[in-house]
């Protein structure tokens, strides 16, 4: 799946005391960080079969293996779409290869029927798109600017 780009300064606030003092202090944090990610995926109930979550700053790294695509972009924008990372490189395994969905980046007055019009012509889509956000999204008027979305295949 590759890189995929955030905005760093927003998202779901997991990070607590985020700013290391020294450079050999930063090497004591990425792991507590890691650890948040990684909590906060299975916090989700996301699917995986395996999974390993590094960071490296403001850059996140995910292996393992998933059963299908669609639980690799979850984990991916799940990770992503919180406030201190800005890249996620995505090197999960998928058991069931399938075409890569989109992604679409919020912007200021959007709502997911508006996505859902741009995207798929129809706004009363937006529940195809509420659907393939869960469980990161709870509802759906719960979207906010610079938020990453995965934008399924109709």
């Amino acid at each position: 799946m590759g890189l995929l780009s955030f905005f760093k300064g927003v998202g779901e606030k997991i990070f607590h005391n985020d700013a290391p003092a020294a450079p050999a202090e930063a090497e004591k944090v990425e792991p507590v960080r890691a650890q948040a990610l990684l909590d906060h995926v299975k916090q989700l109930g996301l699917a995986y079969n395996t999974l390993t979550v590094k960071t490296k700053g403001d850059t996140v790294t995910i292996t393992g293996s998933v059963k299908s695509q669609e639980d690799a972009e979850k984990i991916a924008l799940a990770v992503g779409n919180v406030e201190g990372v800005s890249s996620v490189d995505n090197q999960l395994t998928v058991d069931e290869p399938a075409p890569e969905g989109k992604f679409y980046t919020v912007k200021s007055g959007d709502s997911l029927s508006k996505i859902a019009q741009e995207v798929y012509g129809d706004p009363m889509k937006y529940g195809v798109i509420f659907e393939a956000n869960k469980p990161m999204l709870s509802d759906p008027d719960k979207i906010y600017p610079d938020q990453v979305l995965r934008i399924p295949q109709l």
